[in-house]
């Protein structure tokens, strides 16, 4: 169900949050604009003193002009380096902070998080948002600091020389609040759509890096191109909506305020008939001063409404469920005696089961096989078994206790695993292998797990052999050193349950003959869940559990399903019929 978006002041109250740990910094950084703020009314008050001291008689105090002058200046710039070089320090450590919780969050989030969600926005709340979220909370919070203070030193002014004449910017406060409420909302609208539009970009653009090699085997380009252009032009759009809006708000406003002066202008005439001329010039410096910060102060407002909008994207995923891990069972090393018993299961948002009423023992050391044809429930049954979706129909029993009372790190301890699409990462071979928790393993034990999956032969042959980088998601390798890699990896964790997702799919004949052999020595002494293996593998499976439509239809030895005539028979006939090679997968 769709979380209710948060009001705006609890989403920036929220955000607040991130500026307390850093609230000295912060304390420096407005201490500086106060500096900097107070200088304005003070440059006012010494035209007045200029002035009056040019129609006196007496002009001794005009030498000390320049002086003071210049030591405005040196202040106000003293001021604006404190208040930008702290702001400065607080803005990057919340960009920072902010990039490390999501990332953290997006490590504890279920998987089918990860299904219904596409990376490319993912991707984008942590480049994009984030830096939306820190102009509102610091670049945002400068400005209305350091305007906010000179409109008020300016306003405080005004009042000190004429408090009746003033009044005029008391009366249009309230067009004003109005106005800027309404584009505050249209702001925060169009925001969000800009933000998505980003993502969409994102998306896209990941999806053809990632996946090239189809794009043009395939004559994909156009619409790739294509794609990329209704996204781009669809943040345009967004984007000129958001210049539009801001476009307009600010010559209103500025036609608001400079009615307010021209009326003030007109009064102070009528009404400053007594004053000095110094204090006329001065009065009207001031409030012709007015203007900018007010201006700035609605245009800050605007970067506001955009934080708020990312922000809200941000807190969206900080508020998700992480994975649940509420078990607390925990053990060295399992059996590996893995029982399903009245197993029953539906992916979130489908109404079809996908596994139904599963009920199988497998004793420490088998090796099953689960096959049949697509969609029949074999993958779906090795995530239930390493917790990537939590069942609620039905148990799985690990060492005859049900996998859920298990912490989610001890259980996943307890398992290895090797998928057809092999994950390799932009590092060396070596840190490849000792991937993760295994980080930091032996040099010896890294190579004698690579001899055992026969990568050595190939890895010796690399330029700097271990040490080799294999560029992302190893694309210098071929599917078969990828797939030896992975298993080399696997071999390595030392888990007592194995699971081969179509784990030599990829491989050629010849490396399958290496691999063959790496296999029956990794599954012995362990616990085997073999997904649409070779054939070579499932002849020797001790049992053979053949699925259809989430059920387990037939389960016995190759020879007795053979001897049958059901569906792995089937199967057998359909995949063999025009083969002779035993290396053929089955489906």
């Amino acid at each position: 169900m769709q979380k209710k978006p948060q009001a705006s002041v609890e989403v920036y109250k929220r955000l607040l949050t991130y500026v307390k740990p850093l609230r000295g910094y912060f304390a420096l950084s407005i201490l500086g604009f106060v500096i900097y703020s107070s200088t304005q009314p003070l440059f006012a008050a010494m035209i007045q003193t200029i002035i009056d001291t040019l129609q006196s008689d007496k002009r001794e105090g005009m030498f000390y002009m320049p002086l003071l002058f210049s030591g405005l200046i040196v202040v106000r710039g003293l001021g604006t380096y404190l208040g930008n070089y702290f702001l400065a320090k607080v803005s990057t450590s919340i960009i920072h902070t902010l990039r490390c919780e999501i990332f953290d969050q997006y490590t504890r989030l279920p998987t089918a998080y990860f299904d219904s969600n596409n990376s490319g926005f993912m991707i984008s709340r942590i480049t994009n948002n984030v830096g939306e979220v820190t102009k509102a909370t610091t670049d945002s919070v400068k400005t209305i600091i350091r305007e906010g203070l000179s409109a008020v030193g300016l306003l405080a002014y005004l009042f000190y020389l004429n408090w009746m004449l003033s009044l005029v910017f008391v009366c249009i406060t309230p067009i004003i609040v109005l106005l800027v409420s309404y584009v505050s909302k249209r702001l925060r609208k169009i925001s969000k759509r800009l933000q998505e539009s980003v993502g969409d970009m994102t998306h896209v653009t990941s999806e053809l890096v990632g996946a090239h090699r189809v794009v043009r085997s395939y004559g994909g380009e156009d619409y790739e191109r294509h794609r990329f252009l209704q996204s781009s032009d669809n943040n345009r759009r967004q984007a000129l909506k958001l210049a539009t809006t801001t476009a307009i708000h600010s010559p209103v406003m500025q036609l608001i305020i400079a009615l307010a002066l021209s009326v003030l202008m007109y009064m102070a005439l009528y009404f400053m008939q007594q004053a000095s001329v110094g204090e006329f010039v001065s009065y009207l410096t001031a409030a012709f001063l007015l203007p900018r910060p007010i201006r700035q102060l609605t245009d800050a407002n605007g970067e506001i409404q955009k934080g708020i909008a990312a922000a809200e994207s941000l807190f969206t995923i900080l508020d998700e469920s992480c994975e649940i891990d509420q078990g607390q069972y925990q053990l060295e090393r399992s059996r590996g005696e893995l029982e399903f018993r009245n197993l029953s299961f539906r992916y979130q948002g489908t109404d079809e089961l996908a596994l139904q009423n599963i009920n199988v023992k497998i004793e420490s050391g088998q090796t099953v096989a689960l096959v049949g044809a697509s969609g029949g429930g074999k993958s779906t049954m090795a995530n239930l078994v390493s917790r990537f979706y939590p069942h609620e129909i039905g148990e799985i029993l690990l060492d005859g206790v049900e996998i859920q009372d298990y912490t989610l790190s001890n259980l996943r301890r307890q398992i290895a695993l090797v998928n057809q699409q092999v994950t390799l990462f932009n590092d060396t071979v070596a840190n490849n292998i000792a991937y993760g928790a295994l980080a930091g393993t032996a040099r010896d034990k890294i190579v004698a797990a690579a001899t055992d999956a026969y990568a050595m032969e190939f890895i010796k042959l690399l330029p700097q052999g271990l040490d080799t980088e294999i560029g992302e998601n190893g694309v210098k390798l071929s599917g078969g050193q990828r797939q030896r890699l992975a298993l080399a990896r696997a071999l390595l964790k030392d888990a007592p349950i194995l699971i081969l997702d179509e784990a030599t799919s990829a491989l050629d004949t010849e490396s399958e003959r290496y691999i063959q052999a790496a296999l029956q020595k990794a599954m012995r002494n362990r616990t085997t869940l073999v997904i649409a293996h070779r054939l070579s593998t499932i002849e020797n499976a001790d049992v053979i559990l053949v699925m259809d439509h989430g059920r387990i239809v037939e389960q016995g030895r190759h020879e007795e399903l053979l001897a049958k005539n059901g569906a792995y028979a089937r199967l057998h006939h359909m995949q063999f019929k025009d083969h002779s090679d035993k290396s053929v997968e089955v489906l």
